[in-house]
């Protein structure tokens, strides 16, 4: 088994682990300060809508020997109109100037094409209306609108409404922090964006949904036990899966890197980085929701309840039992550094009837045998001397 496959494998069954919930605080300042960054970024530098949200014409030039610079100053001075220019794969460009009518594009369709020395029957010319781009970005709100309700129905049924609370609040993190980067960057938003920004979701939802499926099998009758808290639980749930998760996130960035760094910016792609950068901010976003945000935050709404509040108590009042009878000196063999409660955590003795076994725990028997004191009945009422 490989190193990775071994560590998987202990943290599946509860010998090692990290304590993301007893760090949520700094999960949540940290999702907090890039949050705000991003809100900021926003608000000061806005989206660059593309030509397909605001209206325009869109010309596209066979090879050519200009260069990105030369066509852009040939278009802005020959349109009155600021232009963008990308350059594609075949050598030609892709130029893109706001505010031009049908009577109007045709001029600086033909004086292109003369500045650049193509022949103006080979410039292909689109025109886009402003309104067009107006009913995409409605259609666009009204499926992220459709979207969330139903995921926060559908979590609620499977699951329950805490961590379909929990679930939509990770969503609307990772949409804020991708648009947010494409504000930083400059990036323009075009339909591909919008496919983009909506494939994420079913991402993003995919870690979590693991995670809280984990979660829902080890906290069955939580409250019936006495050895693990609400937290410890969904703590356990988040080690258990988080080599799988890290796995699944890595080989859906690598294409996905492929499309953003080698098809839109080594071949000049396009639309390719429109697709490729929500879709690569949003899945490593995505991974990161379901590990250091979504699950603490269930672990949070959990623990308010009497019930849970309840548990705790009874499981620090065990625990402080335990060690006024071993004594202060001798601590759980089966913590790890961090100081997360093994799964042998207070198996000096029987475990209580009722006991749920997360991940990890069938160990436990097998240890508390080996720790418990070699009988002496033997030689009880046996007389003195040779033994017959």
């Amino acid at each position: 088994m490989s190193r990775l496959g071994n560590i998987g494998a202990r943290l599946y069954r509860g010998e090692v682990g990290y304590d993301f919930i007893g760090k949520r605080k700094l999960w949540y300042s940290v999702s907090i300060l890039i949050t705000i960054t991003a809100i900021v970024g926003l608000a000061v530098r806005g989206l660059n809508m593309g030509i397909e949200f605001e209206g325009g014409a869109v010309l596209t030039t066979p090879k050519t020997s200009a260069t990105v610079q030369e066509t852009t100053e040939i278009a802005e001075k020959r349109s009155g109109h600021q232009a963008i220019v990308q350059q594609l794969g075949s050598g030609g460009m892709r130029v893109q100037i706001a505010g031009l009518n049908t009577a109007k594009s045709t001029e600086v369709k033909e004086t292109l094409a003369e500045d650049l020395k193509v022949d103006p029957n080979k410039v292909d010319t689109q025109l886009v209306g402003p309104s067009w781009g107006e009913q995409i970005a409605n259609k666009a709100w009204l499926g992220l609108g459709i979207f969330m309700v139903l995921v926060v129905i559908y979590l609620a049924i499977a699951f329950e409404w805490r961590m379909a609370l929990a679930a939509l609040i990770a969503l609307i993190h990772d949409l804020t922090i991708t648009v947010g980067v494409y504000s930083l960057v400059g990036f323009e938003v075009t339909p591909g964006t919008v496919i983009g920004l909506l494939t994420i979701l079913g991402y993003s939802l995919y870690d979590t949904v693991v995670v809280f499926d984990s979660l829902r099998e080890s906290s069955r009758n939580v409250t019936k036990q006495t050895r693990w808290t609400y937290s410890e639980i969904a703590n356990r749930s988040i080690n258990s899966t988080l080599v799988r998760s890290i796995n699944t996130t890595v080989v859906a960035l690598m294409p996905v890197a492929g499309l953003l760094f080698i098809g839109g910016g080594v071949l000049g792609g396009g639309m390719l980085n429109d697709i490729a950068l929500s879709l690569f901010v949003g899945l490593a976003a995505g991974a990161y929701s379901s590990i250091f945000i979504a699950t603490p935050l269930v672990a949070d709404f959990k623990e308010r309840e009497p019930q849970m509040k309840a548990l705790a108590r009874r499981v620090r009042a065990k625990r402080l039992k335990n060690e006024e009878r071993d004594g202060p000196e001798e601590r759980d063999e089966d913590a790890d550094p961090d100081g997360i409660p093994g799964p042998g955590h207070g198996s000096v003795q029987t475990p209580d009837e009722g006991d749920p076994a997360p991940a990890g725990a069938g160990v436990v028997g097998q240890r508390a045998q080996r720790r418990q004191p070699s009988s002496r009945s033997r030689t009880r009422n046996r007389p003195s001397g040779k033994r017959r």
